[in-house]
């Protein structure tokens, strides 16, 4: 079976969905490499969608086309949009999910699209013609042919299982490890780790009383990721909140001598943002309760999952544990929490596209680069099909700047800085949050997608039109008059200080408290402007309140934008000796030679790179 496609995407999960689609959205014939039909876009642990940053991710993902966001919103069963008490910048929607709808609607998406094929079967090995990915190897002996190879193992290169001081071949709960592909690539020159994750024991509903939980509800009106054909929901299910106390703490330390995390059994490095039970009672001993989030599985299921309580501690000591939990005294559970090792490559080995160095054409996404979460290996899948595809075409890559998207920090962060543990997505990684907050991720990406032809015209159309409708609205407050009494209504209830004459509208919005509902009390056609705007599209009174009050803030990021551009236009030479610079110290030699820089800027960013060396560099350069 000599097949040949433009592009092969090795497994089906987040990054290799997002990657399958989006190149044969491009154009490109795509083939998705599977073990498992049936678990195409698993949500592997737990069934939710964003989160702080990660919802940034999940919106910028949809902005370009992608297909999280949709997906996320098809099977959502509540949504909440985080940190509405912080300034914008931190707003960060979030999901939670139905497990099955979810793979479901993900299946049905990428079945939709006519340039993806499908193939079951574990790939073992690549063809590798010189320094060029031709095609990949599979279990049963098939071989496929491709132009562009995009690896996406998740967990499951030469995965180990840890329960106790049992240990079992996996990659996730009743799927088998993948062999054969790291001692290839090792043999290829590449250099590899090895990193853990883990998961919390799922448990059945019908057994716990609720009545002792806090009950965790959606919001009152809630959103949804998609910027596009998705509804928000109508109705949504709770979730709740759950304590450990001291019983359940001296009960899990019963177990301590018997955990892979004390006893040795597991060396490499774990999620330090999601650490395991025993890690947290461990590492904050002063502490006498730790939360407990009861999240269901999805709209029909009895099936919940324990979030805060990931563990690989034996099963007989996670159920005795848990059953001192109020509300869980009757606990029976359906799996108990692991721990998983698994094999990833260093990102200092890409190129800013995911290509690899050493290989032209092979392209790694997800937790391979050593990244943890769903939304985090999607983004890179996406970037990784859509440059495949580019490649393919010998047309030229496409590249986010750090102030571009949360989804160029991430990558530039890997290429540059590498990780030693799994990276995690945060908004205080980025150094323009208040450019990249949530609201805006169309506005600043999809007229970049429409162009790659990852957007209809319909969709650029509906975007455009919250752009326009932004400035429209903008201008119509710049020229609206508020009289000093109708102003002076809402601002005394406020406890806002009254104006001591007529003013514009736009004015009066910067002001603390004061949003477009409060001016929309003021007058009549304020309202009327108002409910004119929201009915034309239903984020451009957001939008614009947004921009007015923060203003200041955006200019000046705006403004540094602009300076560390400048220095990312600053190209250096391919292969440059730094050896032969004199001027460097030490570790920037050694630093630069790994990392080889493209641009000044990325040469920048390089942990134990001096500014000292940036002038070295900008002499060298001419600058």
């Amino acid at each position: 079976m000599r097949e040949e496609y433009d592009v092969i995407v090795v497994g089906a999960g987040h990054a290799g969905c997002e990657a399958a689609n989006a190149a044969a959205k491009m154009g490109s014939r795509v083939l998705l490499i599977t073990m498992n039909m049936n678990t195409i876009a698993q949500m592997s642990c737990n069934p939710a969608m964003g989160g702080v940053a990660k919802g940034q991710i999940v919106r910028e993902i949809d902005a370009l086309g992608g297909g999280s966001g949709i997906v996320s919103d098809l099977s959502a069963i509540q949504f909440r949009m985080l940190n509405r008490s912080k300034g914008p910048a931190m707003w960060s929607p979030r999901t939670q999910n139905d497990r099955m709808r979810f793979a479901e609607e993900w299946r049905l998406l990428l079945e939709r699209n006519e340039n993806v094929s499908f193939w079951q079967d574990m790939v073992v090995g690549l063809h590798v013609e010189g320094e060029r990915v031709v095609g990949v190897k599979t279990g049963i002996g098939v071989d496929f042919f491709a132009k562009a190879v995009v690896l996406t193992n998740g967990t499951f290169l030469n995965g180990l299982i840890h329960l106790g001081e049992k240990q079992f071949g996996g990659g996730r709960a009743g799927e088998r490890a993948s062999h054969g592909i790291t001692e290839e690539l090792r043999e290829l020159g590449f250099e590899s780790g090895r990193m853990k994750t883990g998961t919390p024991p799922r448990v059945d509903g019908r057994t716990l009383d609720y009545s002792k939980m806090e009950e965790q509800f959606g919001d009152e009106k809630p959103g949804k990721f998609s910027f596009w054909d998705t509804n928000p929901l109508s109705k949504q299910r709770s979730c709740f909140i759950a304590y450990t106390n001291p019983e359940t703490h001296e009960l899990l330390k019963e177990g301590f001598d018997r955990s892979p995390m004390f006893n040795g059994a597991i060396q490499s490095t774990g999620p330090r943002y999601c650490p395991s039970i025993e890690d947290k009672i461990n590492r904050f001993a002063e502490r006498d309760r730790h939360q407990l989030f009861v999240e269901p599985e999805g709209w029909n299921t009895i099936e919940i999952y324990l979030n805060g309580f990931s563990t690989s501690l034996p099963e007989e000591v996670q159920l005795k544990a848990m059953k001192s939990v109020p509300g869980f005294e009757q606990v029976k559970m359906f799996r108990p929490g692991y721990a998983i090792e698994y094999d990833y490559f260093p990102p200092t080995q890409l190129q800013h596209t995911l290509e690899t160095k050493l290989i032209s054409g092979l392209y790694f996404a997800g937790q391979i680069n050593g990244t943890t979460g769903y939304e985090e290996a999607a983004c890179q899948g996406l970037m990784a099909g859509i440059n495949a595809h580019l490649k393919v075409n010998a047309e030229e890559p496409f590249i986010l700047k750090r102030s571009e998207a949360y989804i160029g920090v991430l990558i530039d962060d890997l290429i540059t800085k590498g990780t030693e543990e799994p990276y995690r997505m945060f908004t205080s990684r980025s150094e323009f949050r208040i450019l990249l907050r949530q609201d805006n991720a169309d506005l600043r990406l999809s007229s970049k997608a429409y162009k790659l032809g990852l957007l209809s015209q319909d969709q650029m159309k509906k975007c455009e039109e919250k752009q326009h409708g932004v400035v429209r609205l903008r201008k119509a407050l710049g020229k609206e008059g508020v009289k000093q009494e109708d102003a002076n209504n809402v601002l005394t209830q406020l406890g806002s200080s009254p104006v001591s004459q007529q003013v514009k509208a736009i004015s009066l919005i910067t002001r603390p408290g004061v949003g477009m509902d409060e001016l929309a009390k003021m007058n009549s056609a304020l309202s009327e402007l108002i409910s004119d705007a929201e009915e034309k599209h239903e984020d451009i009174v957001i939008q614009t309140e947004i921009q007015l009050k923060y203003e200041g803030y955006i200019s000046r990021e705006e403004e540094l934008a602009s300076k560390m551009e400048r220095l990312d236009d600053l190209r250096i030479p391919d292969l440059l000796d730094y050896r032969k610079l004199s001027s460097l110290s030490s570790e920037a030699k050694e630093k630069l030679s790994e990392v080889q820089p493209k641009t000044l800027g990325q040469a920048s960013r390089i942990s134990g790179v001096s500014p000292s060396d940036i002038s070295v560099l900008l002499i060298y350069l001419g600058r």
